[in-house]
Parts: structure tokens; sequence; C-alpha cells
């Protein structure tokens, strides 16, 4: 058996609603995460930073920042894409080349700042990583002013880019995950050419509408990851405002379920992997 690798298992959407949040504390009170993207633009986001701060983990947990530029909340700042009701668009208006031109450098900037200093007022320090609510920062109209945002407010962190491990997967993967393969070309590079650090590769994606197993998922998204390598994932109990704010309810549970149980450690020893 070859060396044990160190897998980076990510909870996404932390303080999404109060049901995603405690789900992930869960997990991170029994070792079953390293690392949780906290979203900054919830009106609970104060309240659950201080109990995320609290929540005692028997491993390193890294903190970073889920930039929302999208899914209709308000801006703390400034909206990117100008909407109707001052919301944020949804992130199909951010793919659409025919948009690209439209989405304001300036106020990528300023929001992703302000959202980077809300994470510091919060947690008194600046964010691990920085990564995207639906992956909005490999935008082609978004990332280069993402990148000089993160690189000014949050030098030391690393940035999330969503390529697979395998190059193959770029063309014969699923749908999701050779998408986001192609909005990720040349996003490492930028970073680098900012100073910033990025993931050696990423996994978690799939059709949330398949019903399929998250445990045989999981065991998929394992194969081939290099160490340092990015697992996604978005465990969660559903509640009233979970169901208000996003379209990803009863996966969160599906994901939790396993995450929790017997069937994580077994397919972490079963690839050679590790969080600790």
């Amino acid at each position: 058996m070859g060396a044990i690798r160190r897998i980076v298992l990510c909870a996404d959407d932390y303080a999404l609603a109060p049901g995603v949040s405690s789900a992930i504390r869960a997990l991170i009170s029994r070792g079953r995460l390293n690392a949780v993207s906290v979203m900054t633009v919830l009106p609970e986001f104060a309240v659950e930073a201080s109990a995320l701060a609290a929540t005692s983990a028997p491993i390193r947990v890294s903190i970073g920042l889920h930039v929302t530029l999208t899914g209709q909340f308000q801006p703390l700042q400034a909206n990117p894409l100008p909407t109707a009701n001052g919301r944020f668009p949804m992130i199909a208006q951010y793919l659409a080349p025919t948009t690209w031109w439209r989405v304001s450098r300036g106020h990528v900037e300023a929001e992703v700042g302000a959202q980077i200093e809300a994470f510091r007022r919060a947690f008194g320090r600046p964010p691990d990583f920085v990564d995207g609510h639906q992956h909005v920062q490999l935008a082609p109209g978004v990332r280069a002013a993402f990148l000089r945002a993160v690189a000014r407010g949050a030098p030391g962190a690393w940035v999330r880019q969503c390529a697979p491990a395998r190059l193959q997967s770029i063309f014969t993967g699923e749908r999701k995950t050779m998408a986001l393969a192609w909005f990720s070309a040349g996003f490492g590079l930028q970073a680098r050419l900012r100073g910033l650090a990025t993931n050696p590769a990423f996994a978690g994606a799939y059709d949330y509408s398949t019903g399929e197993d998250f445990g045989s998922l999981f065991a998929g998204f394992l194969v081939d990851l290099p160490d340092g390598g990015v697992v996604m994932c978005h465990p969660g109990f559903v509640d009233e405002e979970l169901c208000a704010r996003d379209g990803l309810t009863d996966r969160r549970e599906a994901e939790y379920t396993f995450l929790a149980g017997d069937g994580l450690p077994q397919a972490l020893k079963r690839a050679g992997a590790t969080l600790a």
C-alpha cells in the first residue's frame, strides 16, 4: 500500500440555514470533516460563526469563506450584476456568454472584499481558504476580480479550483464534472500569478436529482485524488429556512447520514486516505 493521502473534506454552505449549520457542527465534533466553507451574507451569520468557533474537534478544521454572489441573497456592499430586486442573480446569469461583459469587476472586488472583512470580524482572522457558492469564482466575468480581492484581503488563503484529478474526466465524466473542469481552465495559473495557492484537484460534484447512493459516489470521488485534493460535500438537516433559500434539500440529509455513519471511515481506509 502506498503513502496515506490527506484529503480535504469540505462542507460547503455553513450559515445557509440553521439545519445546515447544526449538521456541519455535529460532523466537525466527531472528526468527520476537516474543512468548512462559511457564507457571510445570511442574517444568522454572526450567531452561526460564534457557534462554529466554539465547536471542539478531534482534528484540525480549516475554516474558509464561501463567497456568495448568487442565489437571491442581499449583497453586503455591491451587486456585480444588477437585478430588479437588488439581490444577487442566479448562477446561470454569470455563465451565459452574453452577460460576461455586464459583470462589474469593480463590484465583484468590492463585494468579495466586504465578505472577507465580515469573516475577519467574526473569526478574528482572515479565512484559511476562499471558494465560491455555486462555483461562482470560476465564472469568466468574476474570476480575475475575485482573485484580486482575495490577494488583497486574504493573501495567505488558498483558493478552490475545480478540475478533477483525472484528465479523462474532462471529456468522459459526469456533466457537472466536465463543466467545472472547463470553467477551471487557467484559474490555477491566474491564482499563482497573484501569489495564491490552489488545491491540486477537486471532486464531489454530482447530479443531485438522480438519488444515487452517496456512499458509492464518495468512493468514486477518492479514486486518484492526490494528497491535498478537495472533496466538496453539502450535509445538512432540512428546515424551513433551507427550503425557502435553496433547492438542495433532501440530498443534504443523505450526505449527512453517510458522513456521520461507518461508511466514511471505511471508505477512507479502503482508499488509503485520511482527514487527520
